[in-house]
């Protein structure tokens, strides 16, 4: 296998296309047109070097065009899923062996294998969630950089005796060293189909686990995509283990199983925590206690005050509220905003909310559909609670097409303790509320379970100041938006039920799905 080099090649961030240009443009309509002349096929679970077609099969459709049938991916029950436990335990024993930089060198090939296809990606992402050209292509270039920074960063934590090394005493040889777990169930879920999927498997193999990947139901078929990508760089049969099904059957059952060593999710809060119930009773049989990475979702918000440049302010709330839809647990669905500017940035907002035209996402609307039929009907119910509870001031409804479509939402005059202020909705749905101050504006925002992320617009260096100290939330930025964290830049996750704040894409994730052992020797 051809050896990349870190020290040559320096981690940095995947580039994002510029569709501005129309060449970027067109690149993107041939490779959707590619994709589309794939679909329709049926799509295998991988156990091992075996591939099972299964009777029973999850179809998934383009939720921008209902009657487009994406792929039919077989469906694994709970003796299949027995089955891929048994050899990922195999597996394990051969893999724990590989050597760390040798893991690596599996990950570099993949990236640059999806970097060179990073369109046809991104094009399948685009039919299959519902993605516009910039919201797919962020999330293959969010995989991309994925997958090159767990390579060096299990590179690194593998040399950490060389780079930080333990004190020392005469007449002893002392090291540590970080180890795999076992096997891990990997829940990855369906609004960052790509990036999170690949980011939750990579870094639980490339620290010498061995995985079994149960993607979300309404993308199974990116998922598969990227397994097949991992097999085609070589990546040993096992290691991955593909087994799409029903969270309560297959789910349940390997959260609940003896020889599950750690559970990775990202979800709902309601999921998250019943697999953490489930985790942590330790079933017969059982010799350790189950590791859970959990990211449960938000209820992100943007505080303005009066100092703040208030254009950027507007702006920011827009794209957090409506970027994807709303369906990103670190998007902005609520704005406090102080008083005495409340009006102003409101207005800014509702101008900027009318120029989202919503459409098609291979045609490349700003607003594109919601996921599924029970996403549009829960949201659709969130938005006549809504109407009782503040102002209309654009949308409310249902848009046109032959899919989930809903009208970009802003509700204003809402009290921070209104439903739509607390409970994660995940759609396009933004509530403001008024705060008489910025202090109050801060208060509001903390009044919440959750704490996933949060914006601070002010230029007043001691309220910013104040900001960063109180603001209770794992991801706090200063007048930016509250979405879009760079893998290395921005390490992300949340407090509170938010999840247990496990820093994707930071120096220390890997660490969750390794152990530390220290070997002590008298010389």
């Amino acid at each position: 296998m051809t050896t990349l080099s870190t020290k040559v090649i320096p981690y940095a961030n995947e580039p994002f296309t510029n569709f501005a240009l129309e060449d970027n443009v067109k690149a993107m309509q041939a490779a959707i047109a590619k994709v589309k002349g794939e679909l329709g096929r049926e799509y295998p679970l991988y156990i091992g070097a075996e591939k099972v077609m299964t009777e029973a099969k999850i179809t998934s459709i383009n939720p921008g065009n209902v009657d487009e049938v994406i792929g039919y991916v077989s469906k694994a029950d709970q003796a299949l899923a027995e089955k891929a436990m048994n050899t990922a335990l195999e597996t394990f024993e051969s893999w724990k062996r590989v050597p760390a930089r040798e893991r690596a060198e599996y990950l570099f090939k993949a990236a640059a294998l999806m970097r060179e296809r990073k369109h046809e990606f991104s094009a399948l992402m685009i039919l299959e969630s519902g993605k516009n050209y910039v919201e797919a292509d962020v999330d293959t270039a969010e995989a991309i950089d994925f997958i090159e920074f767990y390579a060096r960063e299990m590179i690194r934590l593998s040399g950490i005796n060389e780079t930080q090394p333990l004190v020392r005493i005469p007449g002893e040889n002392n090291q540590i060293s970080y180890i795999p777990l076992g096997v891990g169930v990997v829940i990855p879920p369906w609004n960052f189909p790509l990036a999170i999927c690949v980011g939750m498997t990579v870094s639980a193999v490339v620290s010498g686990n061995t995985v079994l990947l149960k993607p979300a139901s309404t993308t199974p078929v990116i998922a598969h995509k990227f397994v097949a990508l991992m097999e085609e760089v070589g990546l040993p049969a096992g290691v991955i283990n593909f087994i799409p099904g029903s969270g309560a059957e297959v789910g349940d059952y390997l959260t609940t199983h003896p020889k599950t060593r750690f559970i990775s999710f990202t979800g709902s809060k309601e999921i998250g925590l019943r697999i953490n119930r489930l985790a942590a009773d330790v079933a017969p049989g059982q010799i350790w206690i189950k590791r859970v990475i959990a990211e449960m979702g938000g209820k992100d918000g943007i505080v303005v005050d009066e100092t703040a440049d208030l254009e950027a302010a507007a702006v920011a709330i827009v794209a957090s509220a409506f970027g994807f839809q709303g369906q990103k647990c670190s998007a902005g669905s609520r704005a406090i905003i102080v008083e005495s500017v409340y009006d102003e940035v409101v207005e800014k907002v509702v101008a900027y909310t009318n120029r989202l035209q919503s459409g098609l996402p291979e045609l490349n609307f700003a607003a594109g559909p919601v996921i599924d039929k029970a996403s549009y009907e829960r949201i659709l119910d969130y938005i006549e609670v809504g109407k009782s509870e503040g102002t209309v001031l654009i949308g409310g409804g249902k848009a046109e097409g032959n899919g989930y479509y809903i009208q970009p939402t802003v509700f204003g005059n809402v009290s921070g303790k209104a439903r739509l202020m607390q409970e994660e909705i995940f759609g396009p749905v933004l509530a403001i509320a008024k705060a008489k101050d910025w202090k109050e504006a801060i208060a509001m925002y903390n009044d919440t379970e959750f704490g996933l992320t949060g914006s601070y617009f002010s230029t007043d260096e001691d309220r910013i100041a104040e900001a960063l100290e109180t603001v209770h939330c794992g991801n706090l930025y200063i007048n930016r938006k509250c979405t879009g964290a760079l893998v290395g830049v921005h390490p992300f996750g949340g407090f509170n039920m938010s999840g247990t704040d496990s820093k994707a894409g930071g120096y220390d994730y890997l660490m969750l799905l390794t152990q530390a052992k220290l070997t002590s020797r008298k010389v």
